[in-house]
């Protein structure tokens, strides 16, 4: 009776032993890219968030007072709202005490 050999296949071996890496190294890169969507996302909502604001206490002002906020500076000082200047650039325009202002938010890099 002949017995059979079976020889290991190389290939096998080699996919047998890079596999757990490679599938750390996608995990890693997962975990990594939800990281970045999830800050870029947050950076995203914190400016929609501050520019909001800004126009909310414009309104509430001009429904109190008759008139719109004339700077940014006096909203800041009034009402309370905190702008980490380090972090944003408010731009606020008004253009007559009836008019709504220009608000426009941008996040510095």
């Amino acid at each position: 009776m002949q017995r059979r050999v079976f020889k290991k296949n190389p290939f096998h071996a080699i996919i047998s032993g890079v596999a757990p890496f490679l599938f750390s190294a996608l995990i890693i890169g997962a975990l990594f890219f939800g990281f970045n969507a999830a800050e870029e996302s947050s950076r995203a909502e914190g400016v929609r968030l501050l520019e909001e604001t800004i126009m909310r206490v414009a309104i509430h002002s001009y429904a109190v007072n008759g008139h719109f906020p004339e700077s940014i500076e006096y909203i800041i000082e009034n009402y309370n709202v905190y702008v980490d200047r380090s972090r944003f650039l408010v731009h606020y325009q008004v253009f007559a005490s009836n008019m709504l202002p220009d608000i426009m938010v941008f996040e510095l890099n």
